[in-house]
């Protein structure tokens, strides 16, 4: 059975409200929502099939487009490849130019709507931002939680609270302490045994590679509502967080660094093909910060994790 390339973008507007559509009945997983698009033809690539399929669906012009991810999908009776771009500049009012509902929704809102299964880890991207930032190690709890309230403060949206040392009294009181701060404001995502879940039910859960090998076959340990990550090195462990359901991974180290000196790094090309083979939203990280994001793109990833680059403290 050939994959069906399919081009669709995440169209986002002034406001940051995304535009979806809705199948029409009579349509393969007809009567969902989905990211406009359409199917990719022999002789084109995919930014021109992109253009003119929105040109012909919503009569738009597409100024400013970038990567945003790939997802191979298997339907009982189908195979797809969607290659999702970011559309965040356009010229026209888009319309249902061959009938079909359109809605403007918020990020936070696209959970509310039935997509094809294909298009979950596209609602995923589009709800994450393109920065993940990991908090240092070493630091008192007041300078911590003061990090934490600049970084958010700067815009920073999702956030792992690191936990070097293990999964200490002092550590859950942290994340009490820093689940406050981000309320309504970012994502935190906790580290720590899977029976804490209940206890954070705002946090998101990032679970370390030897938790991913130890659990993977038990599947998703959290409902959909609430986000799960995973911290990956190689195809084994992406095909693991694959496994498990995660929403999205980290990936590293793409460049040496001064947490990890011994560990190997993957280097850009190697990362690009792993992200290839993978159809969950990657954070690059290991040497990389804002300067490499664009690269990141490029490369296939959802954007750039890390420590010293988005701390606010620049003595970390």
């Amino acid at each position: 059975m050939k994959r069906v390339h399919v081009a669709a973008a995440v169209i986002r507007d002034s406001n940051g409200k995304i535009l979806i559509a809705r199948r029409a009945d009579t349509q393969h997983q007809g009567g969902l929502w989905e990211f406009p698009g359409g199917k990719v033809e022999d002789d084109e690539s995919v930014e021109t099939a992109l253009a003119r399929e929105l040109h012909e669906e919503l009569g738009i012009v597409v100024n400013t487009a970038r990567p945003m991810i790939k997802v191979r999908h298997d339907y009982p009776d189908k195979q797809v490849l969607l290659d999702v771009w970011e559309v965040s500049a356009f010229t026209g009012d888009p319309h249902g130019a061959e009938g079909q509902p359109l809605a403007w929704v918020t990020a936070r809102e696209l959970v509310d709507y039935d997509f094809p299964a294909a298009n979950q880890p596209i609602v995923a991207a589009a709800r994450l931002p393109g920065e993940y930032l990991i908090t240092p190690e070493g630091l008192e709890t007041p300078a911590l939680l003061r990090g934490i309230q600049k970084a958010i403060a700067g815009g920073i949206k999702l956030i792992q609270l690191r936990a070097p040392n293990g999964y200490d009294p002092q550590y859950r009181d942290l994340a009490v302490d820093a689940a406050g701060l981000c309320a309504g404001k970012a994502q935190l995502m906790i580290k720590g045994p899977f029976e804490w879940l209940g206890d954070f039910p705002s946090a998101g859960w990032h679970i370390t590679s030897t938790q991913l090998r130890k659990y993977a076959a038990a599947g998703r340990p959290l409902p959909a509502s609430r986000w799960l990550a995973a911290s990956c090195h190689n195809a084994e462990e992406l095909a693991l967080a694959e496994q498990m359901g995660v929403d999205f991974v980290t990936l590293s180290p793409v460049q040496p660094t001064q947490t990890h000196p011994n560990a190997l790094p993957l280097g850009w090309e190697q990362a690009s093909t792993l992200i290839e083979g993978f159809s969950k939203p990657v954070f690059l990280l290991g040497g990389v910060g804002p300067a490499e994001r664009q690269k990141a793109w490029e490369a296939g990833a959802q954007g750039v994790a890390g420590i010293r680059a988005f701390w606010p403290d620049s003595s970390v």
